[in-house]
This record gives C-alpha cells, sequence and structure tokens, in this order.
C-alpha cells in the first residue's frame, strides 16, 4: 500500500512523461468532464474567478447541450460538495422522484406480468420529477459567485453554434435510434438520417430554454412555459406527471454516507442512492482481505474483486430504498463483524458462483433478529454522465447525473429541445418491495459522486456512469491509487472486471490472455454478446481529480477513454 508521498510522487513522475491523453495538471483549478466543450466551459468560469460550484453548474448545462443523450434539463442526480471555508461536506440529493400519483404497479400488466423495458421505459409512467436544475438553484443559492448570466452563457453559445457532431453521438444513435419519439427523431435523425460523426447541428429551441433560465431561474423549469411544456409531452406519453409535481420537488440536503478505507475518509451519497454502501462494502472487504499482497494484473485480484462486488450488489439490490418509504439496515451493512461473515465466502480456490444477500439487520443497533427484504433484478442502464471541480481555494464539486437510459425516456419536450429522464424504470416492477415503485418516491440508484480525504483534507475526487458498473469502476480506481501507487491516469486505464451476482461478466480490453483463461477454468463466462450490444470495451467513464496539498496545491485530472471528454487545469 501506497503513503501519501508515494501516491502525489507517481503522479508527478507520471505526468512529467506527457503520456496521459485527456489529463492535465493545475495550480488554481481543475475540470474533468466526458466532453471536453463542457470540461473549457467549466475551466472559462475558473478563468474568470469563480469557484468550483461555479464551474461545475457551467459544466452540466454545457452538458444540456453537448451530451443530451446522457443528462440535462430533464435529469436528476446527486453532487457532492466539499465547502472549504466552513469546511463543510454535503450531499445535493437531486435525483429524479415518482409523482404523487404514481401507482405501485405501474409497471405490470393486465396478467401482472412485468411490461417489457423497452416499453415500460419509452412511456410517460417511466418518467420521474426532474432535480438537477433544483440542484444547480442550490449550488448557486448557497456556493457559486458568479451570475447565472454568465454561467450559462457557454451553454447557450453551444447551443446557437455549429456543434461538430462527435462519435459518442453517432455510437449512440446506431445502438438506440429505437428508443426515439417523434419530436427527438426531428433533432437527433433530421430528415431519417441519423447524425454522424463529423455532422454539425444547431439547437434553437435548446437555445431558447437555456435564455428563458438565464432570464427568469432554474425555477422556471417547474413554474411557466417550460413546466406547462413538460407536463402536456409526459402526459401526451400517458404519464401522470402534474404541475404540482413540479412545483412541489425541492432537493434534500444531506450528510454524506462516510466511510474509511486505509486511512483515508471517503464521502460518498447515502439512498435513494446505492453506490455509496456498495462501494463502502466492497472496500471494507477488500481492505480485510489485503488486496495490495495480490500482483493488480494477476487472475487471483481478479478472481476476488468479482467475488466482492458480488456481495456487494447482492446486498445493494436486497437492502437497499428509498429511507423515507423503509427502514435500512445501514449500521448493519458496513458494520465489522458483518462484513467478516461476509469474507467468509470468499477465496481465491472459489469457482464462480451466484451470491445472496446477508442478514444485515443482525448487526443493527436496536433490532434483534431479520426484518423480510426483498431481492429484485439487477437494472442495467447504459446512461448518465460525471463530471468534477476543484479551484484555488480548495473547494471539491463532484456530480453524477442522468436521464437515465441513453435518450432517457425518448420523449423531447416540444420546441425546447430537452428529453425527458426514465428514470422511475430504476424501480423495481412489481409492488410492495424495498425498491417498488410509489408516489413521492425516489427510485433506488447506483451513483456514487466521490470525494476522498486524508486527515481531513480532500486529496482525490472521482465518479462513474454506467448504472451499476458504477460501483465496481469507483472501487477499483480507488485501490488502484491506494493499494496499487498508480498514477491518475494508469488508475483509470487499468482495465476494469464487473460481475452481477448471477454471474452476468463483463469486463475490459487489456486483461491479459492468462487472466482471462484462469478466469474461465473458474467458471466464469466471458461472452462477447454484451460489447456487439454496447460497442463499448469500456466499463463506465471515470472524470477523476487529484490534490496535492503539499505540493503547493497541485492538481492533476484525468478522464477516462470511451467519451470524448478531457481534463483541463488552470
Amino acid at each position: 500500500m501506497a503513503n501519501l508521498k508515494e501516491i502525489f510522487e507517481a503522479q508527478e513522475k507520471y505526468y512529467d512523461t506527457g503520456n496521459q491523453i485527456k489529463g492535465d495538471t493545475g495550480r488554481y483549478g481543475m475540470v474533468a468532464s466526458a466532453i471536453k466543450e463542457a470540461t473549457h466551459a467549466g475551466n472559462q468560469m475558473l478563468d474568470q474567478g469563480g469557484n468550483a460550484f461555479d464551474a461545475l453548474i457551467a459544466v452540466q448545462l454545457a452538458l444540456s447541450v453537448v451530451e443530451g443523450m446522457n443528462t440535462g434539463i430533464g435529469a436528476g442526480g446527486f453532487i457532492v460538495c466539499y465547502d472549504r471555508e466552513n469546511e463543510e461536506t454535503k450531499v445535493i440529493n437531486a435525483h429524479s422522484r415518482a409523482p404523487a400519483e404514481l401507482e405501485s404497479d405501474c409497471f405490470l400488466d393486465k396478467e401482472g406480468e412485468a411490461i417489457p423495458f423497452d416499453k415500460r421505459s419509452t412511456h410517460g409512467s417511466s418518467v420521474g420529477v426532474p432535480g438537477i436544475m433544483k440542484g444547480l438553484k442550490h449550488l448557486h443559492e448557497n456556493y457559486a459567485t458568479l451570475p447565472l448570466e454568465t454561467l450559462i452563457g457557454p451553454a447557450i453559445e453551444l447551443a446557437e453554434s455549429d456543434f461538430r457532431v462527435n462519435s459518442l453521438w453517432e455510437r449512440t444513435l446506431d445502438l438506440f435510434e429505437h428508443r426515439l419519439g417523434e419530436e427527438a427523431r426531428k433533432k437527433f435523425v433530421p430528415g431519417g438520417k441519423p447524425l454522424r460523426e463529423g455532422d454539425t447541428i444547431t439547437q434553437p429551441e435548446l437555445a431558447k430554454t437555456l435564455k428563458t433560465i438565464r432570464d427568469e431561474g432554474f425555477d422556471s423549469v417547474y413554474e411557466g412555459k417550460i413546466a406547462d411544456a413538460i407536463v402536456d409531452a409526459v402526459e401526451e406519453q400517458g404519464g401522470v406527471m402534474t404541475h404540482q409535481d413540479l412545483i412541489n420537488y425541492h432537493v434534500k440536503i444531506e450528510e454524506p454516507l462516510w466511510s474509511r478505507y486505509k486511512g483515508f475518509d471517503i464521502a460518498m451519497p447515502p439512498p435513494p442512492s446505492g453506490g455509496g454502501i456498495a462501494v463502502a462494502q466492497q472496500l471494507k472487504i477488500l481492505e480485510n482481505l489485503g488486496i495490495s499482497q495480490y500482483d493488480p494484473h494477476s487472475p487471483e485480484k481478479y478472481h476476488l474483486l468479482a467475488q466482492t462486488i458480488q456481495l456487494a450488489l447482492a446486498d445493494k439490490n436486497t437492502h437497499i430504498g428509498d429511507a423515507d418509504f423503509h427502514e435500512l439496515p445501514m449500521d448493519g451493512l458496513l458494520n465489522e463483524d458483518y462484513i467478516k461473515e461476509r469474507i467468509k465466502l470468499i477465496s481465491e480456490e472459489n469457482e464462480a458462483k451466484e451470491y445472496e444477500a446477508g442478514d444485515p439487520w443482525k448487526y443493527q443497533p436496536g433490532r434483534d433478529g431479520t426484518i423480510e427484504t426483498d431481492r429484485y433484478a439487477d437494472n442495467e442502464g447504459m446512461e448518465t454522465t460525471h463530471f468534477t471541480a476543484v479551484d484555488q481555494w480548495g473547494n471539491v464539486a463532484a456530480c453524477t447525473s442522468s436521464i437515465e437510459r441513453i435518450f432517457g425516456s425518448g420523449i423531447m419536450v416540444p420546441d425546447h429541445g430537452f428529453l425527458m429522464n426514465n428514470d422511475l424504470t430504476d424501480f423495481e416492477t412489481e409492488p410492495d418491495k424495498v425498491n417498488g415503485p410509489n408516489g413521492h418516491k425516489y427510485p433506488t440508484s447506483s451513483k456514487c459522486p466521490t470525494i476522498l480525504f486524508h486527515e481531513g483534507q480532500p486529496f482525490f475526487t472521482l465518479g462513474s456512469p454506467g448504472a451499476q458498473t458504477i460501483v465496481a469502476s469507483v472501487a477499483q480506481t480507488i485501490i488502484n491509487i491506494i493499494d496499487y501507487n498508480m498514477s491518475l491516469d494508469e488508475a483509470i486505464k487499468e482495465p476494469r472486471i464487473y460481475v452481477t451476482r448471477d454471474l452476468a461478466t463483463q469486463w475490459e480490453d487489456g486483461l491479459e490472455k492468462e487472466v482471462l483463461e484462469a478466469l474461465e477454468k473458474l467458471g466464469y463466462d466471458f461472452d462477447q454478446s454484451y460489447r456487439k450490444e454496447t460497442a463499448d470495451t469500456r466499463l463506465g467513464d471515470v472524470q477523476a481529480i487529484m490534490i496535492d496539498q503539499t505540493n503547493g496545491h497541485k492538481l492533476y485530472g484525468a478522464a477516462d477513454s470511451p467519451r470524448p471528454g478531457g481534463a483541463e487545469g488552470l
């Protein structure tokens, strides 16, 4: 295991070589996102004297234009903020929430069977009340320093200008054009021809919407003409969202879920995100296993990682839901005795197998015996985006936002240029489950924007898109830094693995042939079919920044390879 001095030395040595493709260094600020134009928009705010929170707002607004298939005005998300002046870390829960009139059996047909995913996820009932604009409002009113007109300026310019379509747009249209409704096809499939890399697009309807937000504030999405258009669009597709649902939406400001790994304190979102608890569990298991004793490229390491992910997902998908609706065994899940009980199921010699959830209620303070909870299926999405910013004063902001599936519900708000989410398909289809549908309820998410601290000072922030694979991407990047002393860029590039509790296996190019063969002998099935469906060989898209407080506040930024993003330092 590397100490902090060795970790920073590894960054300095690697970044001096110039090997990183999408990385950068800085002294006065750093921004990382999945689309380089959005990264630049955030960096502009830092250059104009803004702070990390200004930068984060500008990035989200710009992503609404240049990554509208994954996020935007109709999105939800979680933001983790470290306020240097007050030495305070908070989570802004801007997750999409179910409309009040959503019925618990909304995803079942007349025979009580689950409606097929493609059908239910492009129906109006899949649309949650979007929270990300309210999240930006809270940031702007409580943390940011620049006027909204300045923050939204780059997004408006991008929408009004000829934007050159990148590989992400082409790839997602190749795979998910079928999810687009009639209005959305006008934008993404003009004249019946899907946009291709190198084409240009202007988005006047979206520019008009952004100008309304500029002039009337973020609340204009929840009251007024934009809100009218949202309600009409969702209602036309069979949804039950009302004006009152939009008016009643408020972000929740929460304490982070805190965990600890080898001397580092980690701040992550609490439920309704299950990402934090799953990452925390993995790291506690890996610390007890002494993962650093295994070569980083060995089959033993990957086999132990796979089993650890399976156990964490089994618990997350069984015990985590909306805490306003269900009592959750949060203390029990992280109890040291419970972790040791789960570790007994893991070994280097185990053949690959399915794992069930444990019983953390035995370790929950004030509880004696099991409280019944429910297993539900893994909901795999291919969506979301992550971005992060650090400024010269030491503030840190990290956000993972999403419209859920790529192109969300496929419902584009007419004359406004943005898609609505299908976040409610993160609910299990069956009523009365821990993560079952209900009015006013949050579906369980896997989003996990994360900040690591050392002796009270932030030193590393990261996150990733990728639905349930998020928890694997975040945990494995952390151990690559702390256990294997990789540079930030190397830690992100290192091949990752993901295995569901039911043994569905995903992996990244770069795993050595001998490793794959050894894992196959243990029973893992390296089926290529999912790659044909996604055209991706990477899991997630990690964006990260490291802060070297010992070297004049030197910043290191890095962006993953699947999307045309980058890190930009000041």
